[in-house]
């Protein structure tokens, strides 16, 4: 019996690797969190599979519904938004997995801040503008940040910078990011990325919250602010010069 955490995409059905989909389809548990997964993956579920929300669950809760699954030797898979290495709270699950010698895999999906850059149809690396992405979120009611990574810390580099979990604190974030970034960077800010009602808002540090504010966008969004978001006027990159040599 194997545990799966499995990404699964940002909100496309169809944005899940085949390995995850296939880990779907033999797994006679599936739990998933109905408010963020989209529905659609529970049709490549197996006929007679439990499917568990865990919307409404606590961790004891979901903890739970692994053990039960393990004691019956039920492969489940442990669906997770977006990529589950990023802010899915996988982390506090395998350490009570650990405790309980349940195995447990991790198969990678589409994380937001991608699948966001290819909605907005820009490379988040541009040879001599930007070549450091940040993710990062901000203190909030969930937990606070480490020492050292507040946002006027992170931005001292100018870096891009996405920020999940911040667009319903739009206005500390444009008033943290400005003083290093300036009022006229370029900042675009993607809802529910991949969707059929996916929003895109684009903009400056300067009005981009009155933006978000008119939109009514209060989640499922990323925050991407630097350059390359409107760079034209840059170097190509040396992997296809001609100059470069091929062996």
């Amino acid at each position: 019996m194997t545990v799966h955490f499995i990404g699964a995409g940002p909100g496309a059905a169809d944005l899940i690797t085949v390995r995850g989909r296939d880990l779907i389809a033999s797994s006679p548990v599936c739990l998933y969190a109905g408010a963020l997964v989209p529905v659609e993956l529970l049709d490549h579920c197996p006929p007679g599979a439990r499917k568990v929300d865990t919307a409404a669950l606590n961790l004891d809760e979901i903890i739970a519904e692994l053990l039960a699954a393990h004691k019956d030797g039920l492969d489940v898979a442990r669906l997770h938004s977006g990529d589950p290495s990023v802010f899915s709270a996988m982390a506090e699950q395998m350490r009570r997995l650990d405790d309980l010698q349940i195995p447990y895999d991790v198969t990678p999906g589409v994380p937001a801040y991608a699948a966001a850059a290819a909605t907005l149809g820009r490379e988040l690396t541009v040879p001599e503008v930007g070549q450091t992405v940040i993710l990062t979120r901000i203190a909030g009611q969930a937990s606070a940040m480490p020492p050292g990574e507040d946002l006027a810390t992170l931005s001292a580099s100018r870096a891009t910078m996405v920020l999940h979990l911040a667009v319903q604190q739009i206005d500390r974030v444009v008033d943290e990011l400005t003083l290093a970034y300036g009022s006229d960077c370029p900042v675009a800010v993607v809802a529910r990325a991949s969707r059929d009602d996916e929003l895109i808002l684009r903009g400056t540090l300067a009005d981009i919250a009155d933006q978000v504010r008119l939109a009514g966008v209060r989640r499922t969004a990323v925050i991407i602010v630097g350059q390359v978001l409107s760079a034209t006027a840059f170097r190509d990159s040396h992997l296809y010069s001609a100059t470069r040599e091929r062996n």
